[in-house]
């Protein structure tokens, strides 16, 4: 037999270790005694108490009633634990409760199921979103929430949809058999007296016709996002919740279009000044049914492009300082890093405020695509400087028009050695943590739908890579 501990061949004796699986074992009486001392688990335990969770306990009954819930402090290190490690499925969390060490010991040799982990995650979907913001926290009472270079980019994460799900709006019109006074029913209960195609008094935008269309649709985003109303499981709804978001985006631009008829009759620009007659925009005619297409499986998602390839997803934003812990994480659903500059900032300078940290970055680097002139000035008058190549690493002239001022101002900081050295740490700080996440962790596709589960997702992933960027921080402090 294998197990035999030796075994002998041409008269030489071969030694194995035995192999007896009958042999009985008695596990260590205390738990303590299952994992080494520095094993990340203890780590992730002692955070999680170091944390504020009264968000997760007063979601439940205060009077005893009711059959008992699992422990919210286990859920939350059972969960930020398996994001650390890779894994994201409720079925392979609860797999590992049974047959990982270190998953039975962050559970206390509890089993929640497949079921009870998922829901927890939709129940408490806002209260593991501000995890990250604890988890910073921590960070910042370590010394690692230091300000002297931020670095912003984004990168696109395949949506838990797939492209072919989108279609346009007449083949949703056929596929919606339901009673239109029903849908009617279903939005006054949703909105109430608010239809959501309202638009605010002004639209802060100058351009054409398209620029406001652009920005209206941004807003309408926006609203979106602060409504965080999840994607419906019963594919009747999201075909008559897409439906009524493409009415509702047709809506918007016809309000925008009011909007801008009324900024031309002024006959004055946002500065002041006067709007020649050669600027007249031509008539618009509005279309009769709203155009693009929306996806039927992840309404928020967009087809957005990715490094090699268009593909339904997300554009996920992310801040890192020099230490390459993420101060910022959001997602973005329009696909150009343009725009989301001074978004991305501002999200961060909320996280460092409420982990008690009020200084200002000393420096903001990010690429070329996000380069917005009227964003970087306003950053550069509270005092953030901000180094931005005006021109990509494929262009070997400037683009037309971008020639002079801030431009050429610009060019010249990157071309001074203090500006390269300043530039190059963006690559190692940023691009970096994007290969750490998708490639090392396997992180390539969101598992839940909808931008509000979404991004509650991306910042436990992140909050998670500080978790262990802090962990080998403070194995290196005790050893030095």
């Amino acid at each position: 037999m294998l197990s035999e501990p030796f075994k002998t061949i041409a008269g030489m004796a071969q030694r194995f270790i035995a192999c007896d699986r009958d042999q009985s074992f008695l596990m260590p009486p205390d738990v303590r005694e299952w994992l080494p001392e520095d094993h990340f688990a203890w780590f992730v335990l002692g955070a999680v108490e170091a944390m504020e969770l009264d968000a997760f306990y007063t979601a439940y009954r205060a009077d005893g009633r009711s059959r008992p819930a699992f422990d919210p402090a286990m859920m939350v290190a059972l969960i930020l634990y398996a994001y650390a490690r890779g894994t994201r499925s409720s079925r392979a969390i609860e797999r590992a409760c049974i047959e990982d060490i270190a998953f039975r010991v962050i559970a206390a040799q509890r089993k929640p199921d497949h079921a009870t982990i998922a829901r927890f995650v939709e129940r408490h979907q806002d209260a593991l979103a501000g995890v990250f913001g604890e988890v910073l926290g921590l960070c910042a009472r370590a010394g690692l929430v230091g300000l002297n270079i931020v670095a912003i980019d984004g990168s696109k994460i395949a949506a838990n949809a797939s492209r072919e799900a989108n279609c346009d709006y007449e083949r949703l019109a056929r596929e919606v058999i339901e009673d239109a006074r029903q849908i009617d029913a279903e939005e006054d209960e949703l909105f109430g007296d608010r239809r959501g195609d309202e638009l605010p008094p002004e639209l802060a935008t100058s351009g054409g016709r398209q620029q406001w269309f652009k920005v209206a649709r941004r807003w309408l985003d926006d609203q979106r996002a602060e409504q965080a109303a999840p994607i419906p499981r019963d594919r009747a709804k999201r075909l008559r919740e897409a439906k009524r978001r493409m009415d509702e985006q047709r809506l918007t631009e016809l309000r925008a279009e009011q909007a801008y008829q009324r900024y031309r009759a002024r006959g004055k620009d946002r500065r002041g000044g006067r709007l020649g007659p050669n600027t007249i925009p031509k008539p618009y005619v509005a279309p009769e049914v709203p155009a693009g297409e929306i996806n039927l499986t992840d309404p928020d998602s967009r087809m957005v492009k990715g490094q090699h390839q268009f593909i339904q997803g997300y554009n996920a934003q992310a801040a890192a300082n020099e230490h390459q812990i993420v101060i910022a994480a959001e997602i973005e659903v329009v696909s150009p890093d343009f725009g989301h500059l001074e978004r991305t900032l501002s999200a961060a300078r909320r996280e460092l405020e409420a982990a008690g940290v009020s200084e200002l970055p000393k420096v903001v680097v990010a690429d070329s695509g996000y380069w917005h002139t009227e964003q970087m000035q306003r950053l550069g008058a509270e005092g953030i400087p901000v180094v931005i190549p005006p021109d990509s690493g494929l262009r070997t002239t400037p683009r037309p028009g971008w020639k002079g001022g801030i431009y050429d101002f610009m060019r010249s900081v990157l071309a001074s050695e203090h500006g390269k050295a300043l530039y190059r740490q963006r690559q190692h700080l940023i691009e970096s943590l994007f290969g750490s996440i998708k490639h090392n962790r396997g992180f390539k596709q969101f598992h839940r739908r909808g931008r509000a589960a979404v991004r509650t997702e991306w910042r436990l992933i992140t909050a998670t890579h500080n978790l262990n960027k802090l962990h080998r921080h403070q194995i290196a402090t005790a050893a030095a």
